[in-house]
């Protein structure tokens, strides 16, 4: 589990610098690429805790099999930088927030706190990486006089595969500017449970 946050964790440096590198030819303000050089610096700041605390338990990077999830996701978009902004921070890292609370309180039930503190470090760094998205996504609507609403939701069905998966964190979600009226109605619902008496 570890090795596949790590693996995140370094997709997300590259798309971090890419963001500074691929989209400047778009008159966009210095504090654009200031913000994603501080996104790059702190998911670097994620890998190295995480190889730290892999080593501390016997492994390295490279160990486990990982996906390429990211990559196609950074792919897709490599034209469009408001469909960066609105599947890369806006979706896949807003994940990150949904997924992280459940791994911290999995590794406190086995007594591994030096596994959440490293997590907990991450959670609060993505919720400013999130905002950092949402901020721009919005500045670009608002420069080219679109609803951000709607042009979220029609990026995100045109450039993401599959619906959004709940539960959300919707309180983590809110602190970083990407209310629940966006997503939910993207939303896949959630899997209904079996009872005994089903015959499905």
């Amino acid at each position: 589990m570890l090795h596949a946050v790590q693996h995140i964790e370094l997709n997300a440096i590259d798309l971090a610098w890419d963001m500074v590198a691929r989209f400047t030819d778009h008159d966009l303000p210095r504090a654009f690429y200031d913000d994603w050089v501080r996104v790059g610096d702190e998911e670097a700041k994620h890998f190295t805790l995480l190889a730290d605390r892999i080593a501390e338990l016997g492994f390295s990077y490279g160990d486990f099999p990982a996906h390429d999830g990211l990559w196609e996701a950074a792919t897709a978009t490599r034209e469009n930088l408001a469909a960066r902004l609105a599947v890369v921070p806006m979706v896949l890292e807003a994940r990150g927030l949904d997924v992280t609370p459940a791994m911290i309180t999995r590794f406190g039930k086995i007594g591994d706190k030096k596994s959440v503190n490293v997590l907990n470090v991450i959670l609060n760094d993505e919720i400013g990486h999130v905002a950092i998205g949402s901020r721009w996504f919005h500045h670009f609507c608002k420069n080219n006089d679109l609803d951000a609403e709607k042009t979220w939701q029609e990026l995100v069905q045109k450039f993401f595969k599959g619906l959004l998966k709940p539960p959300f964190n919707d309180a983590a979600r809110e602190v970083a500017g990407l209310p629940e009226k966006y997503y939910q109605p993207l939303s896949s619902p959630l899997p209904q449970k079996q009872t005994k008496n089903s015959k499905f």
